[in-house]
């Protein structure tokens, strides 16, 4: 009998370990989640600064097809805006322009075999 309870303690010690582990990775994942938007709401901020409102939406629809590329361009106005190379509201035209450049210098050409 002294080895069941000593088993059931063991148990309910290690229970209650991983459920303190559990909780504690639940805070952290919780705060990475909270920095992380907040981020995102910085990054936000900036852009509603630099650039119009058609062109935000641009960046948007654009999002859904080439992320990679609006995070691109974004982090760099971003990093231009905060050195304080941008003094002026980036318009729709402009950003086709900015867009076309880096979508013209990135194109790939493949060449299938048949």
């Amino acid at each position: 009998m002294d080895e069941d309870d000593e088993l059931n303690n063991i148990r309910k010690r290690k229970l209650e370990e991983m459920q303190r582990n559990a909780q504690q990775q639940n805070q952290i994942d919780d705060e990475s989640k909270r920095q992380m938007e907040q981020e995102e709401a910085r990054r936000q901020q900036i852009l509603r600064q630099i650039l119009t409102t058609e062109a935000r939406e641009r960046l948007s629809t654009l999002k859904l097809v080439r992320p990679d590329l609006v995070n691109n361009v974004e982090n760099q106005l971003i990093q231009l805006a905060g050195m304080g190379r941008i003094n002026r509201v980036i318009g729709d035209e402009e950003l086709k322009g900015i867009l076309s450049r880096l979508i013209g210098t990135k194109r790939e050409t493949k060449i299938e075999r048949r």
